[in-house]
């Protein structure tokens, strides 16, 4: 009988582990909720931009794994995210048609994120080269009224404050 029953613990173990997702994050994900993101881009001059926005699932992902702006269409190839690091290899596209590559190394836990984006090109023949990087830190569960929000994040929300979890 107990070796039935550790027979049986063993097949419903076995069963579990297989269920469970190859490339389960052990640190955690960063969490939805109201986020202050501070991005430094630095080519020839440097900018500073720092917002409050409230974020959903789908757009942290995106910070996460496919980095990219109004400005640039990014494609990464290579992608290695997991247990709390990031890395990307891929190149970003202007509107004008205008490639670089890009490297994006980084960290993240579930109340912070950070990403540095290293970028070569060449303008007219000249190389040029430049970095940006975002650092974020979560704010909470609740987003305030009066939050920035994406079009995707109002579609999420449906009016609402608070971003679902998962």
């Amino acid at each position: 009988m107990k070796l039935q029953r550790m027979a049986l613990a063993a097949t419903l173990l076995a069963l579990v582990l297989a269920a469970a997702p190859a490339s389960a994050d052990i640190v955690g994900r960063p969490r939805p909720g109201y986020w202050e993101l501070t991005n430094v881009f630095s080519v020839v001059i440097t900018q500073k931009k720092v917002e409050r926005r409230c974020l959903v699932a789908s757009e942290i992902n995106k910070f996460m794994t496919s980095p990219s702006n109004r400005h640039y269409a990014c494609t990464y190839p290579s992608r290695n995210v997991g247990e709390g690091k990031i890395l990307l290899k891929g190149s970003c596209t202007t509107k004008e048609g205008q490639v670089a590559d890009v490297t994006a190394s980084g960290g993240y836990a579930p109340e912070t994120f950070r990403l540095k984006l290293s970028l070569s090109t060449k303008i007219a023949g000249i190389p040029l080269a430049g970095t940006a990087t975002t650092t974020a830190r979560r704010l909470g569960d609740v987003c305030p009224d009066d939050a920035a929000r994406s079009e995707e994040a109002r579609k999420v929300l449906r009016g609402g404050n608070t971003p679902p979890q998962s």
